[in-house]
């Protein structure tokens, strides 16, 4: 069953030490399966590792915490070439596409080389959630600020613009983050910016914010906009994910 309206939830977490294995999901992932619908069988999850470049061992890990939640996990490799025959086809069979990771700039140029921009958007809109970290959220929105040139973040503006936002991962965790989002704001490099701490994600019905959720206490989102020449901060508090 799809999601009743295009979802995304755009995150700066979902993983964490396992008990029995080295990751398990982490409440944020089991939450974009509880935005999908599904029921009755073991949710259907896409992982795309094209961000750090379709790593097996990384892929492994996450077969073992995909048995622990009960999860029917499958991964799109596109190195070195892509495991499926029909993308298009595969991806609307999931219930929540989840984008791990990595390069943002080299999953995109990646993702266009192999036409996924506008699968993907179909995917969406047919009511498969979109989720994922860092590169798997910033994907989704205008830009925001990456390190994937290089350890000096800089800006990027040419994701795949689903959603009419700039966005912030990592928040309070890497301190160089939060100025250069300013920056950007207030330069026009970036439209009204949506951030998160580490632990935190933004649901999105359509290209609207519905909420902030967490999985980790004390935690906030953000609204970063221009005002009358000045930037602004908004602190948006989530609700505490079980």
């Amino acid at each position: 069953m799809p999601a009743a309206e295009p979802t995304i939830l755009a995150t700066s977490g979902g993983l964490r030490p396992g008990e029995r294995t080295r990751v398990e999901f982490s409440p944020l992932v089991h939450h974009a399966v509880e935005l999908s619908g599904s029921s009755g069988r073991a949710p259907r999850i896409s992982h795309l590792g094209t961000a750090s470049g379709d790593q097996r061992w990384w892929a492994g890990e996450l077969d073992e915490a995909a048995r622990v939640a009960g999860f029917d996990l499958s991964h799109l490799n596109l190195f070195t070439m892509p495991n499926v025959d029909d993308l298009e086809a595969y991806l609307l069979e999931q219930d929540v596409i989840w984008v791990g990771g990595g390069s943002v700039v080299n999953l995109l140029a990646v993702w266009r080389a192999h036409g996924l921009e506008p699968i993907l958007r179909r995917a969406w809109q047919a009511g498969v959630v979109l989720s994922g970290v860092s590169a798997g959220s910033i994907c989704w929105f205008h830009g925001g600020a990456t390190d994937s040139f290089g350890p000096e973040l800089s800006g990027i503006n040419n994701a795949l613009g689903f959603l009419p936002y700039g966005n912030g991962v990592h928040y309070d965790s890497e301190a160089k983050r939060r100025p250069l989002i300013h920056e950007l704001v207030t330069q026009g490099k970036l439209p009204e910016t949506h951030c998160t701490d580490d632990g935190v994600g933004l649901v999105y019905r359509g290209t609207t914010l519905k909420e902030a959720v967490s999985e980790v206490s004390g935690k906030g989102a953000y609204l970063v906009q221009l005002s009358e020449g000045s930037v602004t901060e908004d602190r948006l508090e989530p609700r505490l994910l079980s």
